[in-house]
This record gives structure tokens, C-alpha cells and sequence, in this order.
């Protein structure tokens, strides 16, 4: 597989947000975090402003939901033209019904562990899914300290997905930089999440770009 680098807008110029989408036109997908202030004690934004970014980029748009009742509010978020929905095993009550809805309205299902989580419990529904997110921080700000203990739990999953000849992509997301980007690619994870690396850059495309050939050398599945 080859390396996918999607950008997060939490980091980005809310008062001018078509502008830093613009900014990331090269990258593979804008990773957009909702949070509602219960699941995490952070608050984002909202089904309208997610409806809008899908209207203004040609990124396919990652929604990453830290909500809590992901059962009741995914499928809303994806009737906006949203191309994937990412909710949380900690959240979620029904996590394969939750995904076979999503497929069956065209998105794609993706689920989310948190550092203190393990994949393993996941192992038996992993078909179910087309991306697992890895978190390496704690979910609910920008700009943490990446956790590069969460690489074993990494590599654990892909080697699962790999033995089972999964197509099931691996993201990761928290502290990527070019500097951390080949120490989750090592690990397994095709795509990177990379948020205050992008933004706080001064040329935002240099840094996918540098991002996403960090990663590619040290990939591996």
C-alpha cells in the first residue's frame, strides 16, 4: 500500500477555513475531528460546517467523531457527503451494525482506539471495517506529544490484518511530524493524520510532501 497523509483541521484558521483547505490540495483527505464536549472535553464543530467543507474541497472528506451516541449521530454525518465516518470503541454500542449502515449508504466504516484500549478485541469484526484508527494521544486537543508506545499495538493489529489478507487500512493519529512519521509507518500504519506538522508549517504542501516520503521508506505490511 502506499502512504496516504490526511490533514487535520483542527489546526488549521477556522476564520479561514476554504483557504487552508486550498492549502492542502495535494494531500490524499481532510481528516476533520467532531467533538462534542462529553466524549472529550474539547467542542469543534457541527453537522452544517462539516456539510460545507465537503461542498468546497475535492478531498474526499475523514470524519473523526469523538461523540458520544455514534449509533444515533454517524449515519447523520453521513448523508453530508462525508467519504468515510471514524467512531470510537469506547463510544459505540453496535459497532457492526453501525458499519454495515454506513456501507450500505456508500461511506466507509472506520473504528478508533484509544491509547489505553487494546486491539485485540477487535481482531473478530476487523472485516467489518475499512480503516482502524490508532490514536498516539489522548483524544480531544491538537498539538500532543506523539505516544510511540502505542507502535506495538500497531504493529499487532497489522499483522492480524495482514495474515488474514485484509485490505483494511491503518491510521494513526497524534504527533505525526516528519520526524515520527517513519516510526508509525515501521509499525504498519498507511495513513497519517498530521495536523500542527501541516499547518504550523510554512508551506503546508512542503510538508505533506515531506511528511508522506518520511513514511514511505519505512513502511511496511
Amino acid at each position: 500500500m502506499s502512504i496516504q497523509i490526511a490533514p487535520s483541521i483542527l489546526s488549521a484558521d477556522f476564520a479561514n477555513l476554504e483557504r487552508d483547505l486550498k492549502a492542502i490540495a495535494d494531500a490524499d483527505m481532510v481528516h476533520v475531528d467532531v467533538m462534542d464536549h462529553h466524549f472529550v472535553p474539547n467542542l469543534t464543530l457541527g453537522e452544517p460546517v462539516v456539510e460545507r467543507i465537503c461542498q468546497v474541497t475535492d478531498l474526499p472528506v475523514d470524519v473523526h467523531l469523538m461523540i458520544e451516541d455514534p449509533d444515533r449521530w454517524a449515519p447523520e454525518f453521513a448523508k453530508l457527503g462525508v467519504a468515510s465516518v471514524t467512531f470510537h470503541t469506547g463510544a459505540v454500542h453496535a459497532p457492526v451494525r453501525l458499519a454495515r449502515q454506513l456501507h450500505d449508504m456508500g461511506v466507509k466504516a472506520c473504528l478508533a482506539v484509544r491509547p489505553a484500549e487494546s486491539v485485540e478485541p477487535i481482531f473478530d469484526i476487523l472485516d467489518e471495517f475499512d480503516m482502524i484508527l490508532v490514536m498516539t494521544v489522548e483524544p480531544g486537543f491538537g498539538g500532543q506529544k506523539f505516544l510511540d508506545n502505542q507502535m506495538p499495538k500497531t504493529r499487532r493489529l497489522r499483522d492480524q490484518i495482514t495474515a488474514r489478507g485484509l485490505k483494511t487500512h491503518i491510521q494513526v493519529d497524534g504527533g505525526v511530524s516528519p520526524t515520527t512519521a517513519p516510526i508509525v509507518a515501521e509499525a504498519g500504519a498507511d495513513v497519517l493524520v498530521a495536523g500542527s506538522a501541516v499547518y504550523d508549517a510554512d508551506d503546508p504542501a512542503k510538508a505533506i510532501d515531506q511528511i508522506r516520503q518520511a513514511a514511505q521508506v519505512s513502511y511496511k505490511d
